[in-house]
């Protein structure tokens, strides 16, 4: 369990990761499917970590491959 002490002595629980939205929706990323793809990119076009995107290892994976196939046909 990751918490931390307060100053009072109080224990306070850090927030739980959102869980993965693709298997929460039952869906695979797909690299036809730029707006769902934009979605764990940065403004800068770089791909967001699972730390900050939630997904799990599965998903995190196959978005990537999902992207740079995206990348590749020119389509982001």
């Amino acid at each position: 369990m990751s918490a931390r002490l307060h100053k009072l002595g109080k224990l306070i629980k850090k927030k739980s990761l959102a869980k993965c939205l693709f298997c929460t929706d039952g869906l695979t990323p797909d690299y036809k499917d730029i707006a769902r793809l934009k979605r764990f990119m940065t403004p800068r076009k770089r791909i967001i970590p699972r730390s900050e995107s939630g997904l799990c290892v599965r998903h995190q994976r196959q978005l990537s491959l999902a992207i740079n196939r995206a990348r590749q046909m020119a389509m982001l």
